[in-house]
């Protein structure tokens, strides 16, 4: 059973990937909160059959289900229906590699941000997307080998 303190303290310190993950589906800030909100709240109701080494794991499952959700809602939504939203802002050294990521399809997008900016381990990012950990390793180096295709053609040489 994951008790109320390891919840809050790991909720806590996968919050800002959590986002990143979110928000790298739904392409959205407001959708991306309202991903990770639910699935922190479903987590919650469920924390009693959840083990603290999974926990991570388990949560990036929920906020990634949570996005197909809010997904499969937006489809049934008429497009003059959704509000006009700016468009998010990165760091600027960090715009190219964006780019680059989100040109990715999603079967290798996921493995980068579950690996890179939620932390998991290769292991704990395969139980996440249900694949084997090799099927993981092997979609993770395929996408980083994408992106640095991608990027060296993005290089400006003075």
């Amino acid at each position: 059973m994951l008790s109320a303190q390891v919840f809050a303290r790991t909720a806590e310190e996968a919050l800002n990937g959590l986002y990143k993950l979110a928000f790298s589906i739904l392409r959205n800030h407001a959708d991306a909160q309202d991903a990770v909100q639910q699935a922190l709240q479903k987590t919650w109701e469920k924390r009693a059959g959840i083990r603290e080494d999974t926990f991570k794991a388990y949560l990036a499952r929920v906020v990634i289900n949570e996005c197909r959700n809010i997904q499969r809602h937006r489809m049934r939504v008429s497009p003059q229906e959704l509000p006009e939203l700016p468009a998010p802002q990165a760091p600027e050294e960090y715009l190219a590699l964006y780019a680059a990521i989100d040109l990715l399809p999603e079967h290798y997008k996921l493995p980068i941000m579950l690996k890179y900016l939620n932390g998991l381990s290769e292991k704990e990012a395969a139980r996440t997307l249900n694949i084997p950990v090799t099927a993981f390793k092997s979609r993770l180096h395929r996408a980083r080998k994408a992106l640095r295709a991608h990027l060296d053609r993005e290089v400006v040489f003075e």
